[in-house]
């Protein structure tokens, strides 16, 4: 890492030195908070690529090396180790649980697992085939209508309670959305389930019978929902922030996290590979496939591969993967689009045109196989991914909440609309 201390930036005649401060880990950030008045000039960056918008001491990647951590943990750590319960524990305060305060976590968590009766009345406000994370969306941000007297957020006790309501009822809201979307009556959670087994009981438990669930769905679950937790400053966690610099309450910035969460670019890219594969359609198409994606005029493009950040490996993927072979192998699974999947892996991996640019397969694409052979229908695949990621946003609207400098965000543009004009009566134009 750079020792650099400051730099200089010559804008016409005049020069400015700006300071540079020095991550943890990572490459150095130049501070450019005092160039327009120094200089009379922003910085244009599309996106925000090239810009560090916080500091925060929560997730670290190096996308050239292919390393993850939270909280310093290298992922690989906690999936074999940990659980999500765990992990949220860590992302929301900052170090692994002894044993006692990982109990009192888990039994608030549980505790506040249901929803007011009142949200079964507004779940029936939806269409039948409203997609289930419009739903979602609508019901996290109602959040706050329920909880209006426990708005004052400079109370650390009422942040860590609308911390605990939205990791311990966003499950449930989820379940409920997709029993609303196909018309089964709704389950309330079992109490004595641990966290993922009792999402998976309020989702497919009917009344008419027991739901005999596999110690690998839960398993694999969970892993999934470790790997989902929180990812730096994506758009979806950047939103978070953006709400939250302005002092929105925490349903509505989760909710808005949920939203940009939906783009197909975000975390809609699980549910793109089983689309994929459905266009793809059969085993003995795979070849052709590959080939087509090769060919840069013919527009198909295969999803799940490759990825924005890690420039080698995804290691979320690494992991993964040895969990889907084994879900496909345990569960006994006789799918024709996930033989298509594996076949894809197989072609992909060997061949050389992938293998040199590095479109690996990420952690997307062993997702969504994972979650469509649990019998997760492909429009609940990216409120899956929410549920997972509540525990990152939350976890950063906290942080944001202690920060002394937090301040409203305000992006600057570069404007190139029309000069100034004047105004000319209708029948004039």
């Amino acid at each position: 890492m750079s020792d650099l201390k400051e730099v200089s930036l010559s804008a016409a005649d005049k020069t400015v030195v700006l300071p540079v401060h020095q991550p943890v880990l990572g490459q150095p950030c130049i501070d450019i908070g005092k160039l327009p008045k120094e200089t009379g000039c922003f910085t244009f960056d599309n996106g925000f690529t090239a810009t560090a918008s916080c500091k925060s001491a929560i997730t670290y990647i190096d996308g050239d090396e292919g390393v993850l951590m939270y909280r310093g943990y290298p992922i690989e750590q906690l999936a074999e180790k940990s659980s999500f319960l765990e992990v949220a524990y860590l992302l929301m305060n900052g170090d692994l649980p002894s044993k006692d305060e990982f109990a009192k976590f888990e039994h608030d968590v549980t505790k506040h697992s249901m929803l007011n009766e009142r949200f079964t009345q507004f779940v029936q406000g939806f269409r039948y085939d409203a997609h289930p994370m419009a739903m979602l969306m609508g019901m996290v941000g109602s959040m706050a209508s329920f909880y209006h007297n426990d708005h004052d957020y400079a109370d650390p006790e009422q942040r860590r309670l609308a911390a605990i309501r939205l990791i311990a009822k966003v499950p449930t809201i989820a379940a409920l959305c997709y029993r609303h979307r196909i018309g089964w009556p709704n389950v309330y959670p079992k109490n004595n389930l641990e966290y993922v087994s009792r999402f998976l009981h309020t989702m497919f438990e009917v009344p008419s019978e027991p739901l005999q669930l596999s110690p690998v769905a839960a398993k694999a679950l969970d892993l999934l929902f470790i790997l989902h937790a929180d990812h730096e400053q994506n758009a979806s966690t950047s939103t978070v922030r953006l709400v939250g610099s302005t002092g929105a309450n925490p349903y509505a910035c989760v909710s808005a996290g949920v939203a940009a969460l939906w783009g197909p670019a975000h975390g809609g890219a699980n549910e793109a590979v089983l689309k994929m594969l459905e266009e793809i359609g059969s085993t003995a198409n795979v070849q052709s496939a590959v080939d087509k994606a090769k060919d840069k005029n013919s527009g198909f493009r295969l999803m799940g591969f490759g990825h924005r950040v890690y420039k080698n490996f995804d290691p979320r993927a690494t992991i993964i993967r040895e969990m889907t072979y084994k879900v496909l192998n345990e569960l006994g699974i006789n799918d024709p689009l996930l033989d298509v999947a594996m076949k894809l892996e197989e072609a992909a991996l060997k061949d050389d045109y992938f293998v040199q640019r590095k479109l690996y397969p990420n952690v997307d694409f062993y997702s969504g196989i994972i979650y469509k052979a649990l019998g997760i229908p492909t429009e609940m695949f990216t409120v899956m991914f929410a549920i997972a990621r509540t525990a990152g946003w939350i976890s950063h609207w906290l942080e944001q909440q202690n920060d002394p400098d937090n301040k409203i965000g305000r992006p600057r543009q570069v404007y190139t609309g029309s000069a100034s004009r004047d105004y000319v009566a209708i029948d004039k134009r």
